[in-house]
């Protein structure tokens, strides 16, 4: 019997990286996962192989976390292809936007940004609430940055996952004289294709972990499933930092 058994999670941007990594830690908990991507289809599709090869129903669904109509449809799609929604975990973003006062501004880019980091979250939240149970999980991805910047060009990127940080508070006072829980995991540097440990910016980024290493997404995955299990009850507005001590 896993922790799970019976409950049906999305995760956005599930096809790579800490999305993929916790919709299979998930199913190892028994519960039937779908996942959203952008333009991975390939990847998505052997994600739901390996999430079905557990014995779980899996799905994935294609939306651009950028559009908040599509987030919030994606929730509506999920609870009717699956039948309910128990689980949400929104890990789907983007970085970038450079320096502040630098020339010239992508402002294209940093309002992308907003929209899959913040607006989107916002809006597949507000989808998700009439749907999920009393006792549900809503499990955001914020980042090390949120606490502490650490490096020039984060501002845009902090921005955003502060803002997130912020709304997740908020929201876990809205909504916890339901049970709904609202929790934020905050990854530090984590081994992944869009930053690999061994990519050049490894030199940099390795001295302000205090473990001197990147974290593997399986150990990201690991607090997304404490924070949706039933252990969890009790913990609600809360950052979980899984950072190898980058804030410490």
């Amino acid at each position: 019997m896993g922790k799970l058994d019976g409950k049906v999670a999305i995760v956005t941007g599930g096809s790579r990286g800490i999305g993929a990594a916790s919709a299979l830690a998930l199913a190892d908990e028994g519960a039937d996962v779908a996942i959203s991507y952008s333009a991975s289809a390939d990847q998505a599709k052997a994600v739901v192989a390996d999430l079905e090869a557990k014995g779980v129903r899996a799905a994935a669904f294609q939306a651009d976390q950028a559009d908040a109509a599509q987030a919030a449809g994606l929730i509506h799609h999920v609870a009717e292809q699956f039948g309910k929604l128990d689980i949400l975990v929104n890990n789907a973003a983007v970085s970038g936007g450079g320096l502040v006062g630098s020339e010239p501004v992508d402002q294209a880019a940093i309002e992308r940004q907003l929209a899959v980091n913040y607006t989107s979250v916002v809006a597949a939240v507000q989808a998700a609430v009439p749907l999920l149970p009393d006792g549900g999980r809503i499990v955001s991805i914020s980042s090390g940055v949120a606490t502490r910047a650490g490096f020039q060009g984060m501002a845009y990127y902090t921005g955003t996952k502060s803002a997130l940080e912020g709304f997740s508070r908020g929201a876990a006072r809205d909504l916890a004289q339901r049970g709904i829980t609202v929790n934020v995991v905050q990854p530090g540097f984590v081994d992944t294709d869009g930053n690999p440990a061994d990519g050049p910016a490894a030199s940099t980024f390795l001295p302000t972990a205090a473990m001197g290493r990147y974290g593997r997404p399986e150990e990201i995955a690991a607090g997304v499933v404490f924070l949706a299990s039933p252990q969890a009850s009790y913990v609600t507005g809360a950052v979980l930092r899984i950072d190898g001590g980058y804030a410490a």
